[in-house]
């Protein structure tokens, strides 16, 4: 049967076309949702920068009054606060939402609204954040907003800074979720994990890193803004708690979250320096390994942050010499990039001076950053301006550079003009220039004494023409960037439009035609690591249509899953199209967030209501939908299902994945508890009663019970018998209700009041944690018994109860552990 090669590609045109007009917002695409992305992250990155710059200009001269303590205050934190969590982390995610599909050879990523869906989280939360010091009502204790000050202050600042970034949080982690899902799920058939490009090893690393390092992050805001609200004393020393849990619990996640910024800006010169040294990469084994081990060892570094603060000598050693190993695997990294460019032919460019620029400063980085791991030479430059110097230089070099290399890099491949190579070389050389006399300067202010976070000094210190050069150099740091940035956004209509693959690379986003929102006319097998290099009929066979999946006949937008390893065809997935509802659902959770921090508690619980609604909306009509056949002609003979459930379901990995995090938040509160019983000498406190036993007995015996019938809801489901399933779907309900009942009973019938002291507030904050997860397994549960009575899950089509069935595995293991370790644990002590 001939096919008609043109009609094909119209429709796909027709499936892949975005919505014009005021409708443009609710697109979900990777493509446009990538772009937002970036243009968000770069919108906040800029409101940064001229924040730095006042800051530059207040120091400018000694006794300087520009602006007020107060507002140097709310400047200083708001700018590592913007730079930390609205771009070096967003930018990332927002990078690889945008090319990863096309290297993958994916037609999307699996969840598409999932992405909006934390696009919108990302704009509502940083918008909240930023916004707020127009009102005189930033936070203003730091971006790492350390107790007491932060706990014990008046005003909302610091409830802006915990409620907003947690909103933000959830857009992070969104995010991960969506990329790892996408790495090993959605690759081309025949790319299997060893053909795997360099960037969705790193987007693997990075994707893994913020689901164990962020959580503890989300568990100590809830902590402190317990404290804040409700008076529970976790960090307060006069009623038992002690303001160095806050700091493991932040460091945990923040010195992994330097690697989680450093990792994927170092995988775009993973893709960049071999295309202009026109060679495949130099120890592709070796390079992902190190990836491999220095997201490891970055989760044992976090008291490379606390050396100051009084802890023993023993664990001083270790952590220093953690933070000494790290640089082994990083070394490898950066090595492997310098022998490719010596092994190749390098071409002169833009993206490869960036490139080099970014090597050149980041090894500055690293050498302070092996000095200041060292305890001692850390006790003399700890909160100096020599700590300021070392983390713009990591992160700067190691983030910012890349990235503008990544920028000048694919700009052709995304926006189908050139970029000016004048332009780029004057952005390079002031940038570059400018950098290095802005912060280079500061390691011998720091040296000099100058403490972090001042607002002022005196002329007598011999700080004020340090300074000056520092301040001079910030404002030609930023001309560079504001160039290459009117390079990227000035009209470019008269310049003809790039030849393909404009640099000759041989990766496979390169493939994709400029304007074709759905990727590839087809999807390729891929035998190599470089398909455009090894194959020079590769593209022509994917615009004739001889890959896979080259047509749209059933008028759905479709991607192909394949086998975790081996990158074998398992199903033809169909994704989400245009959609009101993530927007919708980000607003109801923003509204929650941020009426909160008013305590206007009636609209936090509209806002709430509202994102329910729209999630069980969203849910309802757009996952796991019962296709109307049950497999699909992909070519090539090859004839994929178009619905699957379990392991094989890109849903199940997704809820894997998510609990995964969520199990490290537990953990995190575990952490909490194990942390006051090591600094109290009596734990429970004399005169303190623990829960008992009996309760959190019983509480463990109903959750246990629950968790079984709603795996046993699934197994008798699978076997053909729907209504014995619905039956114990009600029985792990009911269960799981009467186990959050009686987790609350034991510290409620003992009166345990949690702003009495950090025992019964931990207590407390465990049980909350369960009760809450109980009522989302219950909600979960009534879910799939509606589902079922509707007839949209049936023993054949049952991937939402094994969805809610592993959820409940982590909600059964975390609640059986809760119970053991507040009624038993008070027992061995």
């Amino acid at each position: 049967m001939t096919v008609d090669k043109d009609a094909e590609t119209a429709q796909l045109q027709r499936v892949w076309d975005n919505p014009k007009g005021w409708r443009a917002l609710s697109d979900v695409n990777n493509s446009v949702i990538g772009l937002w992305y970036i243009a968000t992250a770069f919108a906040f990155m800029l409101f940064g920068g001229v924040l730095a710059l006042i800051i530059r200009v207040q120091l400018f001269v000694p006794d300087n009054t520009l602006i007020s303590a107060e507002l140097y205050n709310q400047t200083f934190t708001l700018h590592g606060t913007v730079m930390m969590f609205l771009f070096a982390v967003p930018i990332f995610e927002a990078v690889a939402i945008l090319i990863l599909p096309g290297m993958l050879g994916a037609r999307d990523l699996p969840f598409p609204r999932l992405s909006a869906f934390g696009y919108w989280c990302y704009l509502i939360g940083g918008v909240f954040v930023c916004g707020s010091i127009f009102f005189n009502a930033a936070p203003d204790a730091g971006w790492f907003m350390y107790p007491p000050l932060s706990t014990e202050q008046s005003g909302i600042g610091a409830d802006i800074w915990l409620l907003g970034l947690s909103f933000i949080e959830v857009a992070s982690i969104a995010a991960a979720v969506e990329l790892i899902v996408g790495v090993l799920k959605c690759r081309a058939p025949g790319m299997h994990i060893n053909l795997t490009p360099l960037y969705g090893w790193y987007v693997l690393v990075v994707g893994a890193m913020i689901l164990f390092a962020f959580p503890p992050l989300i568990a100590g805001d809830i902590l402190f803004e317990m404290e804040r609200l409700l008076g529970w004393p976790f960090f307060d020393v006069t009623r038992g708690g002690d303001p160095i849990l806050w700091q493991h619990l932040f460091w945990i996640f923040g010195h992994p979250e330097v690697y989680i910024i450093f990792l994927p800006a170092i995988a775009l010169l993973a893709m960049i320096v071999p295309t202009f040294a026109q060679r495949p990469i130099t120890g592709y084994s070796w390079i992902v390994l190190s990836a491999l081990g220095t997201g490891f060892l970055s989760f044992g570094l976090w008291v490379h942050h606390m050396f100051t603060t009084g802890l023993p000598s023993i664990s001083l050693g270790f952590f220093s010499a953690a933070s000494e190993a790290v640089a082994i695997p990083t070394g490898i990294q950066i090595f492997a990039f310098i022998a490719t460019v010596m092994l190749g032919s390098v071409v002169r460019s833009v993206p490869m001076l960036f490139c080099l620029g970014a090597l050149a400063v980041f090894i500055i980085g690293g050498l302070t950053g092996v000095m200041v791991a060292v305890a001692p030479f850390d006790f003399q430059v700890h909160d100096t301006y020599f700590i300021v110097a070392h983390l713009h230089y990591t992160l700067i070099g190691g983030m910012l550079f890349p990235v503008m290399a990544g920028i000048c890099y694919y700009y052709p491949l995304i926006m189908g003009k050139p970029l000016s190579r004048k332009l780029g070389i004057w952005s390079f050389w002031l940038m570059f220039i400018g950098f290095n006399t802005a912060f280079l300067p500061m390691h011998l202010t720091g040296m000099l004494g100058m403490p972090r976070r001042v607002f002022t000094y005196g002329a007598d210190r011999g700080w004020t023409e340090l300074n000056m050069l520092s301040s001079v150099g910030a404002f030609v740091f930023a001309a560079g960037f504001l160039l290459l940035a009117w390079d990227c956004l000035r009209p470019k209509k008269r310049e003809p439009q790039v030849k393909r693959n404009v640099w000759n690379a041989g990766t496979l986003e390169w493939a994709a035609r400029y304007g074709d929102t759905w990727g590839m006319r087809s999807i390729p097998e891929v035998n190599s690591r470089y398909p455009l290099w090894d194959d020079p009929d590769f593209m022509r066979k994917i615009d004739a249509g001889e890959g896979l999946l080259a047509d749209a006949q059933e008028g759905r937008r479709e991607t192909l899953v394949t086998s975790t390893l081996d990158a074998r065809p398992v199903q033809v997935l169909r994704v989400g199209g245009p959609d009101w509802l993530p927007m919708i659902a980000a607003i109801g959770l923003g509204a929650v967030f941020i009426f909160m921090t008013f305590k206007l508690w009636l609209l936090t619980a509209a806002g709430g209501v509202l994102f329910l609604v729209a999630v069980l909306r969203w849910l309802w009509v757009g996952t796991a939908e019962i296709p109307e056949k049950d497999s699909k002609h992909i070519g090539q003979g090859i004839v994929l299902p178009l619905y699957v459930s379990g392991t094989r379901s890109t849903g199940w990995w997704a809820m894997f994945i998510t609990m995964t995090g969520d199990l490290t938040a537990f953990l995190a509160l575990l952490f909490g508890y194990f942390f006051f019983w090591t600094i109290h000498p009596n734990f429970p406190p004399v005169g303190i009663e623990g829960p008992g036993w009996f309760w959190p007995l019983v509480a463990g015996l109903l959750m246990g019970l629950s968790w079984g019938s709603t795996l046993a809801a699934r197994f008798v489901n699978g076997s053909g018998k729907p209504a014995t399933a619905r039956l114990l779907l009600v029985l792990g309900m009911l269960t799981a209700i009467l186990g959050g009942l009686a987790l609350m009973a034991g510290p409620w019938t003992t009166g345990l009041d949690p702003t009495s002291h950090a025992y019964p507030a931990i207590v407390w904050a465990l049980v909350v944690w369960i009760v809450a997860h109980l009522a989302t397994g219950v909600l979960m549960q009534g879910y799939c018994f509606a589902r079922s009575l509707y007839k949209k899950m049936t023993p054949t089509y049952d991937a939402d109860l094994w969805n809610v069935t592993l959820f409940w595995h982590f909600v059964g293991f975390c609640g059986v552990l809760c119970a053991l370790v507040i009624g038993a644990f008070p027992l061995l002590t």
